[in-house]
């Protein structure tokens, strides 16, 4: 493997990788050839990485497979499903996608993640971790009684195999038995005495087709001596679990091999042609390292997980950044910790994006980073308060939604008293739907005992989270991706009256504009060229009944706008309120409409939404000239 010392500013010269249009391509390459292959396309990666921004450690990893998996497997009628996608670049350039890497994550461009609709290359589409077994288990199962002879590979990195599902899926494909290969991407661990030797020498035993051969040949002859039968499977597995961790996964009734060099071309070829032939669900443990092949990004594998563009890094270098969302409430979260020592922080692996990183190094024993296991993030946070500490979950948006359950049924059906951090609410930018969190208000708005909160900037959001973390009950406050408009913040503690909105702008106009969340800027540009009243509603529940008679009952029109879905959403709320008081009102919502938003910039996005301040104007003065 080629090591580079820093990312390539001007574009490599690759004359094997530009031989490469499919897969196809590269199957007559001898073992030599594919290592010329795979050292091309991380320089290629690098390269167009660093010119688009986007991301990288977890791509470098896995050059080396993604070159012997598309040599070995007949993509795409074989499927190949890479878990979660941000290991997917190599993939999309070895796909036939080589020409548009650079404009992945842009408007009109290359998905971030596999998406089946861009390539039938892409077997299944991903965005969240840990569907790639249960995706291809429902693959093999249907191809299966179709006659089909198909085989199937996921690709699953360590970290996504911490949660739930994963093993969900494991423990049903060793029931059914299907003949599937799950390959462990694993590069929490450096590449060391555990690969090659002992450990190496049995791998390749385990996955050659001799070890099979006697293996199945002594179970027919052991299987009516069950207690035999049984004493040899227990040694069988007490061997391998001398030598490697797979014991678990053999008892979910995979055979279980590894770990192997995940950088070595030669050894993974041998390995998985052989898994490739085996009857059955087969567990492939692969060692690589994040970052591979780049000395900083091996070296910083957090930081290299993602990048921006190398001309903006440099260009932006002396310009004092302003404070992200996550920034103001990781200083809140050390602030309010320093004053309530019940104060405990969990998260389910977002310390970096959710701005605990400081926290946990301060305050470590209160500190849970539970792994990618939202649910139980959840629960545990239940379990917490009612031993009468304070939990504070910071979850993106995106990521709750996958412990709706446990909010209705562990934390609100009882009352508890957790406060939810929710990031990257609303339209998120280049990541597309798969990370937008469009839909937080709508389903969390309908939950009794839930206090819902939408600050409009910096100072409100440090505002709002005092107050959900000051009250009695379920309370979740949700702020977006990103910078906000750089308000300057108040270093207090105190917190809002509940459901209490603030007037920002009094007009004479029949027309009442009601805010909820981080679009207020452009709520004000449009009243202020309208002549609205403007009010920040703060509260998407309760709402403030007060405020919301005394100008509503008054005037024609209510407008609302919302960085989240329309249908279900805080609009919607207020003409709920509206119908049951026999307030007599039109109204016009704006928010995020019934479709997804195809990943570009968040300003993108917004327009595409239709609440650019443009498209904001255009929509209100046909409908308020009549």
């Amino acid at each position: 493997m080629k090591i580079f010392k820093k990312i390539p500013e001007t574009k490599p010269i690759t004359p094997l990788l530009d031989r490469v249009s499919a897969p196809s391509d590269m199957r007559s390459f001898s073992i030599g050839e594919l290592e010329i292959l795979s050292d091309e396309l991380r320089e290629f990666l690098l390269f167009s990485v660093g010119q688009t921004g986007g991301h990288l450690g977890g791509g470098l990893g896995v050059i080396e497979l993604t070159v012997v998996l598309h040599h070995l497997y007949n993509t795409p009628y074989d499927n190949l499903v890479w878990d979660v996608g941000h290991q997917a670049y190599p993939h999309k350039i070895l796909t036939g996608r080589k020409d548009k890497i650079h404009t992945v994550r842009k408007k009109e461009g290359l998905a971030p993640f596999p998406t089946i609709s861009e390539s039938a290359y892409d077997a299944f589409g991903v965005g969240h971790s840990s569907t790639s077994i249960s995706a291809i288990l429902g693959m093999a199962v249907g191809a299966q009684k179709n006659d089909s002879n198909k085989k199937h590979v996921a690709v699953i990195g360590d970290g996504a195999m911490t949660a739930g599902m994963a093993f969900e899926a494991l423990s049903h494909s060793g029931h059914l038995k299907p003949n599937i290969l799950v390959i462990l991407n694993d590069n929490d661990m450096s590449i060391s005495e555990n690969i090659g030797g002992l450990s190496n020498y049995f791998s390749r035993i385990w996955a050659s087709k001799i070890y099979k051969g006697i293996k199945k040949s002594g179970a027919s002859v052991l299987k009516p001596l069950p207690q035999a039968y049984h004493l040899a499977r227990k040694v069988e597995t007490q061997m391998k679990a001398m030598v490697a961790p797979g014991t678990i996964f053999e008892e979910l009734g995979f055979n279980y091999v590894g770990p192997i060099d995940g950088h070595n071309i030669k050894e993974m070829t041998e390995v998985i042609s052989n898994l490739k032939d085996f009857e059955g669900p087969q567990f492939l443990h692969v060692i690589t390292k994040k970052g591979a092949g780049l000395d900083p990004a091996e070296s910083d594998r957090i930081g290299f997980h993602a990048i921006g563009k190398i001309n903006s890094i440099k260009s932006d270098s002396n310009l004092k950044p302003k404070p992200k969302y996550q920034d103001i409430f990781s200083d809140w979260i050390l602030d309010m910790a320093k004053k309530d020592d019940s104060l405990v922080a969990i998260t389910p692996a977002m310390r970096e994006g959710s701005g605990l990183v400081d926290f946990s190094k301060k305050y470590p024993d209160r500190y849970f980073d539970v792994a990618i296991a939202e649910q139980h993030s959840v629960t545990f946070a239940a379990g917490l308060s009612l031993e009468n500490k304070k939990p504070v979950v910071a979850i993106y948006s995106t990521f709750l939604q996958r412990a709706y359950d446990q909010f209705i049924h562990d934390v609100a059906v009882q009352n508890l008293d957790v406060t939810f951090a929710l990031d990257r609410a609303g339209l998120v930018g280049e990541d597309g739907p798969t990370h937008s969190g469009n839909y937080d208000i709508a389903y969390l708005r309908c939950i009794p005992n839930i206090i819902l909160m939408t600050p409009s900037d910096e100072n409100e959001t440090r505002l709002l989270l005092t107050t959900a973390f000051k009250h009695k009950g379920p309370a979740a406050v949700r702020y977006p991706r990103g910078t906000g408009p750089n308000a300057s913040v108040n270093s207090d503690l105190e917190g809002a009256g509940i459901g209490k909105a603030r007037v920002i702008r009094e007009s004479n106009s029949n027309v009442v504009f009601l805010n909820f969340g981080a679009l207020l800027d452009k709520a004000l540009e449009v009243s202020e060229k309208m002549d609205f009243t403007l009010i920040d509603m703060r509260f998407v529940k309760p709402l403030d009944h007060e405020i919301l008679k005394k100008y509503l009952s008054k005037a024609d029109y209510f407008l609302s706008l919302e960085d989240g879905s329309i249908a279900g959403g805080a609009g919607s709320a207020v003409q709920e309120f509206c119908s049951i008081e026999s307030i007599d009102i039109k109204s016009i919502l704006f928010g995020i409409p019934d479709r997804f938003i195809e990943h570009s910039s968040r300003e993108e996005m917004l327009e595409s939404a239709g609440i650019s301040v443009a498209k904001i104007l255009d929509r209100l003065k046909p409908l308020l000239e009549k």
